[in-house]
């Protein structure tokens, strides 16, 4: 597996940024996996963080999209270690458009996740978040194995399905709701980001995948909003 070096920010949530791109300030170096965006500045442990990362290769902010092109979906799953070059070099069209469907499921299910689901008002999931999964879970097999002492687990190396790939997406979710892990996983709070962040922090209240930039645009459009209500409440 390849790694880069990639500049991470540390709990710091008073550090500048500008959207998601990173500005001098109190800055750590860590070493993620290149199938990580060089954006990433609060990554969940592994194998959470690749979910997180399957999610993000979605970046609203600076609209880029790494499954965009049926190529590069191709290469970012074998990157990640998800699936063979053969096996990726078969996958279809449609097969690709489904884990672009299934990555918008998972950004749902991290919605749901979150312990202010209530509080932010999220409606149950739907048919539409909920279609692609169980189209998925229809397909897949999931790569288990079962050990000479009686172990069931996940069976290591990259899948040679892409739907049996997409599964062992569901499985680390599943283990991260068991060990109290997913909570931690959230979605920004801007409704034009929902970049997909990990909250460490001890509260585990965070609601921004940066305080400088989303954090203080929505307090700021908030703050608007209000001052236009107390000058004209009848609107």
């Amino acid at each position: 597996m390849t790694y880069i070096k990639a500049i991470l920010v540390t709990h710091d949530q008073s550090i500048g940024f500008t959207g998601h791109v990173k500005e001098d300030a109190n800055l750590s170096t860590m070493t993620l996996p290149a199938w990580v965006s060089e954006l990433e500045d609060k990554p969940a442990p592994m194998p959470l963080l690749l979910v997180q990362s399957f999610v993000n290769t979605l970046d609203r902010d600076n609209e880029t999209d790494r499954l965009a092109s049926d190529d590069d979906a191709r290469a970012w799953l074998i990157e990640a270690g998800l699936l063979e070059a053969p096996a990726a070099a078969r996958t279809s069209t449609d097969g690709l458009n489904l884990a672009r469907q299934v990555r918008e499921s998972i950004r749902a299910l991290i919605g749901q996740g979150q312990a202010e689901a209530a509080e932010l008002g999220l409606a149950e999931l739907g048919p539409a978040e909920l279609g692609p999964l169980n189209t998925l879970l229809a397909l897949a097999q999931p790569p288990l194995d079962v050990t000479p002492d009686g172990q069931v687990r996940l069976c290591s190396g990259p899948a040679d399905r892409l739907a049996d790939a997409l599964v062992i997406l569901l499985l680390i979710i599943r283990d991260a709701q068991a060990d109290g892990s997913w909570e931690r996983l959230k979605l920004c709070s801007n409704p034009d980001c929902r970049w997909a962040f990990y909250d460490r922090s001890h509260s585990r209240r965070g609601q921004w995948c940066d305080m400088a930039t989303c954090g203080n645009k929505i307090k700021n459009r908030n703050l608007r909003a209000r001052r236009a209500h107390a000058q004209d409440p009848g609107k």
